[in-house]
């Protein structure tokens, strides 16, 4: 029976239910590191005191380190992937990362990155240990046994490397003397999946929720942004104290800086004599640092970086009340790194585009907070960022992301391709869409639950990660409901902050807010590479009814909203449930609606019958809204001109 839902206005019912905190367990880190830098030999020397909690069910006899730095040099398995990846052209450009390139394999000796472990003991006892290139393994001379705490204490010497990827020093792009990301021995992650050893080739980080307690002794006209909250700061001074105030003065050659952060997985820091500061202090809310390497010549950088930081404030309650509100009491907006990367509390930006402070400060709350595992679940991280970005770049500029296709279309109204592409996307999240496209057309798509670092393409990675990973949320929107797909964010951010969730955690959430079944959209959309295609099949009179047959075409079956429009100018809207959701979205807007029975996903056709003249129809259109990733919008439409 069809349900005819006719209300011109209506409030959206959620049901009201609670989540239970998750019970999985995960291990717990405190680090407590000291580094002394020598910037003359841009190098330092480390002490790090490790507290472990193993709060798995299993004894652990061996424990794995990140050594990152281990990458940057000559015949690494960063440098050889880059260069091989490189052989590769698609869409007539060479497929390596443009940062890395083959920039590794001819760096001098005293270019390199190293990490060396001088020494290392678990509970006062030495233990054995042995390189695997960007990985420590530690064999144990006793096991960590479940619920045990051990302290692990490290020597540890570094040499920083010329900036290729993330980290490094003497930034040729920015200016900037040291961008210290991955800069430390860290701690690899330990879940109920097993160790994480992942080598450093490409991608992202997965760590060990806990704290951190650092100390930085460098030449005393450098100045540091950096995770976490600056303890000593009466010493330092810079506007860390108060307000606009100087760099204080020190008759030690080296002054020291000390930062807290806790419940984290990671810590960052960049240092630079020439950095620029500015604050802003949020009410209720954390402090806002801007720290930049002001280009001499260059006016208008004071003024780009100032943008940022009021940018910053304007966008926090917006983010807030749409994704959930920031939990540590300050974020640093840092210039270095190489273009934009992501670390709690802080991101490294090479320049103060709007479009990336958005994009990496969203990376606070999907990676930072939500600490998935990127290197298994990149769409989770780069996709999710994404769809906050757009709608935060959207509330900021006050317009939505396909205005720049449609101003580009106005540059060039007889460009055939841009017409077309405006026709096929939404207005939302329009570049994802685009991207998306191209990526089927190459040929080159992979699944979405590829690891990061095993992509054939860094082509593919980047669009399926970002792209697809993006629209994965909208398209949900379109499956469950816009307003229940809001709703499942700030559940999901309410249940899982500060904890590891995985997919298959996201789409329960989904499932228990929206009452729809969702197992089938993640082994079609993550799973496979099967693509959407619905068309207008027929339309013919039967009965005193008017047929509309709607054909799928694309191996990937989904809902389908099709909205009817008539010669009197007026809609209605017909939801096809898939019988693999059993249950529907509620209408979404103001058109009365009528809820058809379930398409079953093993038929290849789908029949509407409305009670008027075939005549009195005007135009048939599947999905008007444009969310569903159909690759041939073409045959969504027709108009009938009787």
């Amino acid at each position: 029976m069809k349900a005819i839902l006719f209300i011109l206005t209506f409030n959206f019912l959620f049901f009201t239910y609670s989540f239970a905190q998750p019970t999985r367990w995960q291990q717990h880190v405190k680090y407590a590191m000291k580094i002394d830098v020598d910037t003359f030999a841009n190098s330092f020397s480390g002490k790090q005191r490790l507290e472990y909690t193993n709060n798995s069910p299993e004894r652990l006899d061996k424990v794995y380190y990140h050594l990152y730095w281990n990458a940057f040099q000559p015949n690494s398995s960063m440098d050889a992937r880059s260069r091989e990846l490189g052989k590769k052209n698609v869409n007539g450009r060479q497929d390596w990362d443009g940062r890395v390139k083959d920039r590794i394999l001819n760096l001098k000796e005293n270019e390199i990155g190293y990490q060396k472990v001088i020494s290392l003991k678990m509970n006062g006892v030495p233990q054995s240990f042995k390189y695997h290139e960007t990985i420590l393994e530690v064999q144990l001379t006793k096991p960590i046994m479940p619920n045990a705490k051990v302290v692990f204490e490290m020597e540890f010497e570094a040499q920083i490397p010329l900036q290729v990827r993330r980290s490094g020093r003497d930034n040729p792009q920015t200016g900037v003397r040291y961008s210290m990301s991955q800069w430390y021995p860290k701690m690899c992650e330990y879940d109920n999946e097993g160790w994480h050893p992942t080598p450093y080739v490409a991608r992202e980080f997965y760590g060990v929720w806990g704290d951190f307690d650092v100390t930085i002794t460098i030449d005393k006209s450098y100045k540091l942004g950096g995770t976490g909250v600056l303890v000593n700061a009466s010493e330092i001074g810079w506007g860390y104290d108060k307000q606009g105030t100087e760099l204080k003065p020190t008759t030690s050659p080296k002054r020291t800086w000390h930062f807290k952060g806790e419940n984290i997985h990671d810590f960052v820091w960049a240092a630079d004599p020439d950095y620029k500061h500015i604050v802003r202090k949020m009410p209720n809310g954390p402090t806002l640092h801007v720290i930049y390497n002001e280009i001499k010549g260059n006016f208008q950088n004071d003024t780009a970086w100032t943008k940022v930081a009021d940018a910053a404030v304007k966008v926090l309650p917006f983010i807030e009340k749409n994704f959930g509100k920031y939990p540590y009491p300050q974020y640093s907006f840092i210039q270095g790194g190489d273009g934009g990367m992501e670390y709690p509390m802080a991101t490294l930006i090479s320049g103060p585009s709007l479009g990336t402070v958005f994009h990496e400060w969203m990376h606070s709350w999907y990676q930072m907070i939500l600490g998935t595992n990127e290197s298994m679940y990149a769409w989770m991280d780069e996709g999710f960022t994404s769809f906050a970005e757009d709608l935060v770049s959207k509330f900021y500029n006050n317009k939505s992301s396909i205005e720049e296709y449609k101003d580009a279309l106005k540059s060039n109204p007889a460009n055939e391709n841009l017409q077309s592409l405006i026709a096929a996307i939404p207005d939302d999240h329009s570049g994802s869409y685009a991207s998306y496209f191209s990526l089927v057309k190459s040929g080159l798509e992979e699944p979405m639950c590829t690891h990061a670092d095993h992509y054939n393409t860094n082509f593919a990675y980047s669009l399926d990660a970002y792209s697809k990973g993006e629209i994965f949320l909208e398209q949900l929107g379109y499956i469950v409901g816009a307003t229940v797909r809001d709703k499942v964010l700030l559940e999901y951010y309410k249940k899982w902050k500060f904890k590891h969730p995985t997919p298959s955690d996201f789409f329960r959430i989904a499932e228990k807010a929206s009452g729809i079944q969702l197992d089938w959209y993640k082994e079609y959309w993550i799973h496979s590479i099967k693509t959407i295609d619905y068309s207008i099949d027929s339309l013919w009179e039967e009965g005193g009814f008017s047929k509309i047959r709607i054909r799928r075409i694309g191996q990937l079956p989904m809902p389908v909203d099709v909205q009817l429009t008539y010669n009197d100018t007026t809609s209605e809207m017909h939801l096809i449930p898939l019988n693999l959701m059993f249950a529907s979205k509620q209408k979404e807007n103001q058109l009365p609606t009528l809820v058809e029975d379930e398409w079953k996903w093993t038929h290849p056709t789908y029949t509407i019958s409305i009670k008027r003249k075939l005549k009195e129809l005007y135009k048939v259109e599947i999905d008007p809204s444009k969310r569903m990733a159909d690759v041939e919008r073409k045959n969504n439409v027709l108009e009938l001109n009787w």
